[in-house]
C-alpha cells in the first residue's frame, strides 16, 4: 500500500472516531482509532519537550493512562527513549531480561499495571518533536510490515493533529496527509530556524515561543509561521513569548 493511500485510509479511520464524538478531529481520535485497527489494548499520547515539562494529553483506558504518568514520572521507559532518540522503541515483551535491565522500575511498573508490550512513535515534525505516541498490550505481541506501516501513519496524523494542521469537520485536509505534513514540516522549520536568530535561542526554544504567540492570538500555528517567514512578524528577545512586532 502505498503511503498516499495508507495515510487517507487512517485518516478516514479518525475521522469516524471524531464523528462519533460529534466533535471536531483530536488527539484521542488518533489513539482510539489506532488500538481499533492494531492488535493491542490501548494507546495513549504526551506532549513532550526538551526544554519544558511533558504531560499526558490522553489515553483510551486506565492501563495506557498509566503507562503515560509512569513514563514521565520516572523519566525512563520505551516513550522517553522513543523521544530522546528520535526513532520508533519497538517492545514485544517487556518480560524480556534484558529491557528489565533497561528500564529496571518501568518494566516492573507497566508489567504489575498489566501491560506485557508497548510500541513507542516519536511525532516529528522536522526538527520538532512536539510528542510520543505509545501503544500497549496486554499480552507479548509483534507487529508486522503493514501493521507498524499503520502505527507511524497514526502518528503522522497526531503530530498534524497535535500542531494544529487544518483538518475539517468530515477529517479531510486540503491535500493528501502526505504533502500537508512535508508543507507543514518545511514551514515550522523554517519559521522556527528564523526565529532562533530572532531570539538567539535553540529550535526547540524557537518553537515554543512560535506556538505560544499563536496560541495567546488565536491563531492557527501554520498561519503564524507563514508571516514569520514572509517577514510580516518579527519576534524579540525581550518581548514575552506571546508578543511580537507586526511589520505589516
Amino acid at each position: 500500500m502505498g503511503p498516499d493511500s495508507r495515510s487517507a485510509r487512517i485518516q478516514m479511520l479518525v475521522a469516524e472516531q471524531a464523528a462519533r464524538r460529534g466533535a471536531r478531529v483530536g488527539v484521542v481520535d488518533v489513539c482510539t482509532a489506532a488500538v481499533a485497527e492494531l492488535p493491542v489494548s490501548g494507546a495513549g499520547l504526551s506532549a513532550m519537550s526538551r526544554t519544558g515539562p511533558s504531560h499526558p494529553l490522553c489515553s483510551t483506558d486506565d492501563i495506557s493512562e498509566q503507562l503515560e504518568e509512569l513514563q514521565l514520572t520516572l523519566g525512563e521507559g520505551p516513550c522517553v527513549d522513543a523521544f530522546l532518540h528520535g526513532s520508533a522503541v519497538l517492545t514485544p515483551d517487556l518480560l524480556t531480561r534484558d529491557l528489565r535491565k533497561r528500564w529496571m522500575v518501568f518494566a516492573e511498573a507497566a508489567l504489575e499495571a498489566g501491560a506485557r508490550a508497548v510500541f513507542a512513535i516519536p511525532l516529528q515534525m522536522g526538527a520538532i518533536s512536539p510528542g510520543v505516541l505509545d501503544l500497549y498490550a496486554r499480552v507479548p505481541v509483534r507487529l508486522n510490515a503493514e501493521e507498524l506501516a499503520d502505527a507511524l501513519a497514526f502518528a503522522d496524523l497526531a503530530t498534524l493533529v497535535l500542531l494544529d494542521a487544518r483538518i475539517d469537520e468530515t477529517g479531510g485536509s486540503r491535500s493528501t496527509p502526505a504533502e500537508d505534513l512535508g508543507a507543514y514540516r518545511a514551514e515550522i522549520d523554517q519559521a522556527s530556524g528564523i526565529l532562533t536568530v530572532q531570539l538567539g535561542v535553540g529550535i526547540e526554544e524557537a518553537f515554543v515561543r512560535l506556538r505560544a504567540y499563536a496560541y495567546a492570538q488565536g491563531r492557527r500555528l501554520a498561519d503564524v509561521a507563514a508571516d514569520v517567514v514572509a517577514r510580516r512578524l518579527r519576534f524579540s528577545p525581550d518581548t514575552e513569548p506571546d508578543q511580537a512586532d507586526d511589520e505589516t
